[in-house]
């Protein structure tokens, strides 16, 4: 059984973690501010005797007691509404502090340390699709920069405490990931897109809808993450882990609005600033070093994603 901490543990990405992890037989820490991240999403193993909870901001360092053996490092908010605006400074301790601070207690147990990263590093992209060996076109003072540029400093700190401090990391690089336990207010695009036609309200496109994206289902996304965590510790990465399949904005809004059915229309609005035109990672490398791939297309995942928002809908339960 190994002891497992996850920070960022009840958000989207963080619970589907938790549960995979807990369900392998692993005992597991999950840390979260709740910021973003909400406790119904960990109802299933909350009273689990291998799972525990500790409210926690990232941004302070944390002690925990006893040993480890790995640390998924998730926390962050991830979507524009949530890290725009007011919340900006934020973000980027969080990046920037939570890096050191996690780091740091890896050093201290010994652990080996993942980073959940982003395809936000690459910017609005020049090269296309993305390849780990891209460095980004990036704006350092734009709206987003404090989630692109606040991941690209946690990936330099990851490896500058390899280099400096042998600390054993993990870096992958995340692209658009949808599913189950997605906070139906989070503001990303599938969530927006189902959640609109579930309640027969306009779907949202911003800018004509010819940008592009990549989605990848959330179960496929942990296999990567897992997968990447049992790899050997001379390999480090980055490693791009999202699904290469790519679709315009309005072939998505199409799509569900031809699966969810109702009245709902397409309406068109302002392209948000820095907002990238294309999105699409190459997974070489994945597939190479982790033998990993996506398996579950973007139809399937819709269907099973309209259902849990159906269920959300349906029982009111969008609130923390």
């Amino acid at each position: 059984m190994a002891s497992i901490l996850v920070t960022g543990g009840s958000g989207f990405l963080g619970s589907n973690l938790c549960i995979r992890l807990i369900n392998e037989g692993n005992k597991v820490i999950c840390v979260d501010n709740n910021y973003t991240g909400r406790m119904k999403n960990l109802a299933s193993i909350i009273d689990h005797p291998n799972f525990s909870f500790i409210n926690h901001d990232v941004i302070n360092p944390i002690e925990i007691d006893g040993s480890l053996d790995e640390i998924y490092h998730l926390a962050c908010p991830a979507s524009p509404p949530a890290y725009q605006g007011k919340a900006a400074i934020m973000t980027t301790k969080t990046c920037v502090y939570g890096a050191i601070n996690l780091l740091e207690l890896a050093k201290e147990k010994n652990a080996k340390i993942l980073l959940s990263s982003t395809s936000e590093v690459y910017g609005d992209p020049l090269v296309h699709p993305q390849v780990e060996s891209y460095r980004g076109n990036v704006n350092p003072n734009g709206i987003r920069a404090c989630y692109d540029e606040g991941k690209r400093c946690a990936e330099s700190l990851f490896f500058d405490y390899y280099r400096e401090e042998n600390v054993k990391i993990k870096v992958i690089r995340i692209f658009n990931t949808y599913g189950p336990r997605m906070d139906p207010k989070d503001g990303r695009v599938v969530s927006n897109f189902i959640c609109q036609a579930l309640r027969g309200e306009d779907i949202t496109i911003y800018g004509e809808g010819t940008q592009t994206r990549s989605f990848c289902y959330v179960d496929d996304l942990i296999d990567a993450i897992i997968k990447m965590m049992k790899t050997s510790d001379d390999f480090v990465g980055p490693v791009n882990t999202g699904n290469p399949g790519e679709f315009t904005i309005k072939e998505l809004a199409e799509k569900v609005i031809a699966k969810v059915g109702g009245t709902s229309r397409i309406v068109y609005c302002d392209l948000p600033k820095d907002d990238p035109t294309q999105r699409k990672p190459d997974i070489s490398l994945a597939n190479e070093k982790l033998s990993w791939k996506p398996k579950i297309d973007l139809d399937h995942g819709l269907d099973k994603t309209i259902e849990y928002f159906k269920s959300e809908i349906m029982n009111n339960r969008g609130d923390k």
